[in-house]
């Protein structure tokens, strides 16, 4: 590692993920530390003048400067198709408390995509930039407004075009999922058309996609030329990656959440949602969580076997506080 990349910070972006980082997550993700920018879910965004429940919802943190608990910035993300409605309802964002607004261009869901809004757009770049020049126009200059894109949607063939149409546009700043719609999110990530990007734009270019450790980041940077990265996946499966990617860069020893402290995470954040869901849906959001921690922590694929079919309230808190006393035993142990 040469000396300029041990004084190097990136930027590390967490990426929205509907359905799964929440403002619960973000909270606790931030608390962890080393991300400095959370983006929200979608808002999605039709013909209607939403009203400003439905952005504080999403997005609570607009009542405290659209900042976490912690002091991490949080822009409020909306998707749709419609240059008008998207302006008009940044505008009423904005009235809400967004400080910066993000656009989604990138997600490949079918139910999203049928209805004029995420990855299909990119189909078009005249009406990708015709979407981030409306909500531009809308919004305070002083506020950024950003993108994310996907690098195509049947094939990977507009990237450009795509990229090039969101800085017409006047983005502030660009984020690429490195792979097309219809990739998904099968390995690899194509990170060399993010470096051609970040090489066209004069507006700065996040990368993302597969960045799951530090050897990831890494070859990323040096694929990408990037100072900025989005992590989605990989930080819930590893949610201290962000402090690990800066210790490296810092050239500073870092040890990784152990076990223990990842089953306090779970359980805090259990005990933080429990309220929120009916009866049958209960601890659905930790082993949502802990599908991903498996990726990195062999002793989650065992708790998570021994989780998956609880529902009982009851059942649910007693294996969480088996497992924190097993754990707490082996912490004292060592």
């Amino acid at each position: 590692m040469t000396t300029q990349s041990l004084t190097y910070t990136p930027s590390i972006y967490q990426a929205p993920m509907e359905g799964v980082i929440d403002h619960h997550v973000r909270t606790l993700l931030s608390a962890i530390g080393g991300v400095d920018i959370c983006v929200t879910e979608f808002v999605r965004v039709t013909h209607t003048r939403l009203p400003r429940k439905v952005f504080t919802r999403l997005c609570p943190e607009l009542a405290s400067g659209a900042l976490t608990p912690h002091g991490i910035p949080v822009r409020l993300q909306l998707l749709g198709g419609n240059p008008e409605s998207m302006a008009i309802n940044a505008s009423r964002a904005v009235e809400a408390g967004a400080r910066a607004i993000d656009l989604n261009f990138g997600c490949p869901a079918k139910s999203v995509n049928n209805s004029d809004g995420g990855a299909c757009l990119l189909q078009s770049p005249n009406r990708v930039e015709r979407i981030v020049a409306a909500v531009r126009g809308a919004v305070p200059d002083e506020l950024p407004v950003t993108a994310k894109i996907r690098l195509g949607y049947e094939d990977r063939s507009s990237y450009l075009d795509n990229a090039r149409a969101a800085e017409n546009g006047g983005a502030s700043e660009l984020a690429v999922h490195a792979r097309s719609k219809v990739d998904g999110y099968r390995p690899p990530a194509y990170w060399e058309y993010i470096g051609e990007i970040r090489e066209q734009l004069s507006i700065p270019v996040i990368a993302n996609g597969d960045i799951w450790t530090v050897k990831d980041f890494r070859r990323c940077r040096e694929v990408t030329g990037c100072d900025a990265f989005m992590l989605g996946r990989s930080l819930l499966a590893r949610p201290d990656l962000a402090l690990q990617i800066k210790a490296s860069c810092a050239g500073e020893e870092y040890t990784p959440l152990p076990w223990p402290q990842i089953v306090h995470l779970l359980w805090n954040y259990y005990r933080t949602t429990r309220d929120e869901y009916p009866a049958k849906y209960l601890g659905n959001r930790v082993k949502q969580w802990l599908a991903y921690l498996k990726l990195a922590y062999p002793e989650a694929q065992v708790f998570f076997e021994g989780f998956k079919r609880l529902r009982d309230q009851g059942a649910i808190e007693q294996a969480f506080g088996e497992e924190l006393t097993r754990t707490a035993g082996e912490t004292a142990a060592a």
